[in-house]
């Protein structure tokens, strides 16, 4: 399948803001590992390449997109504070980021968001202002707010910054592992969908760019595929980082310039992705996190004799409860 109008030159971050961003970001964010599993090749037939950013600071690749905008704030902007609003890797990168750049932070969190999210969110200093998501929009929230208290708002992908620093996982990647057959990518806002694909359109033209959904929550397959920006009502899925509404202003024309295909997966075979990564390479991924793998054993796409590179977005999920999921293998 193929877009249903051309792509567009015409997109509002460009390659260069993820090299700046790459910059500004040394030293600060994790340079995280490439991994690959024998077993994890065998079974797909082909080369795997896991960029592992469950290993990144606050268990997340979320790090890279907050503390580039945030770095870049002035300080009346600083002075005022940030507000932002997320179900938990967004939060906690945002509150971290204002840490270290000594930016007060507000955080709009779901009542229902883990437990184990919130809990580090305010670890690392923000203030949690929780709502109700079936009955509020944090959006129109964090606007309210916004108007009353001057707080600069960070949305968690909508955002020139954001998406630079998100792309650096990409740059990264293809600094490690050179030019890939397919790229396969989580997608929720498409932040880091759109970061990545814009790494590889420069570093690896070739590269086939794959941006992953849960069946739930497939609005930006539907955007992509149709052209016109669908969206989705709070959607049943234990992928509880991709369950936005919508791709952005910013994300929707990256995602429809620069990737090649959308593919979703139920959340059946994210817990098996998961639960492979857990057992075989002792990682501890989400089911977020395992959004990409997923997509890439699939079936959905030939994937054979081909060098593949899949992003790791997250490892931050509660014990317990991955317990739970995979009890019901």
């Amino acid at each position: 399948m193929t877009p249903t109008t051309p792509r567009t030159p015409e997109i509002p971050v460009r390659f260069e803001d993820i090299k700046a961003a790459a910059s500004l970001l040394a030293g600060q964010v994790h340079r995280t590992p490439v991994v690959s599993s024998r077993q994890l090749d065998e079974r797909a037939g082909a080369w795997l390449h896991l960029k592992c950013e469950n290993l990144q600071r606050t268990g997340a690749f979320k790090i890279r997109g907050a503390l580039n905008a945030l770095s870049r704030l002035s300080n009346e902007e600083r002075a005022r504070g940030v507000l932002t609003y997320s179900s938990g890797n967004h939060a906690q990168a945002v509150a971290l980021a204002g840490r270290l750049t000594a930016t007060k932070t507000t955080v709009i969190m779901p009542g229902g968001a883990p437990a184990i999210k919130r809990r580090a969110t305010e670890g690392y200093g923000a203030h949690v202002v929780a709502y109700d998501h079936l009955a509020d929009s944090r959006e129109r929230l964090a606007r309210e707010r916004a108007a009353e208290t001057g707080e600069t708002i960070i949305p968690p992908y909508d955002h020139p910054h954001v998406v630079a620093g998100q792309g650096t996982a990409g740059l990264e990647l293809f600094e490690h592992t050179g030019a890939l057959d397919m790229l396969f990518v989580p997608c929720g806002g498409g932040g880091l969908l759109s970061g990545c694909a814009l790494a590889a359109r420069r570093l690896a033209p070739n590269c086939h760019v794959v941006g992953v959904e849960p069946e739930a929550a497939d609005d930006a397959t539907r955007s992509f595929y149709s052209g016109t920006l669908q969206t989705v009502n709070n959607p049943d899925t234990i992928a509880d980082g991709a369950r936005t509404p919508y791709l952005g202003d910013i994300t929707f024309p990256l995602v429809r310039a620069c990737v090649d295909d959308m593919i979703t997966v139920s959340d059946a075979e994210l817990v098996r992705a998961m639960h492979f990564v857990w057992e075989r390479m002792k990682l501890v991924i989400e089911p977020t996190g395992a959004l990409a793998l997923a997509g890439t054993l699939s079936g959905k796409l030939d994937i054979k004799k081909k060098r593949v590179g899949i992003l790791v977005s997250g490892g931050n999920v509660d014990l317990a409860y991955a317990a739970q999921l995979f009890a019901a293998l």
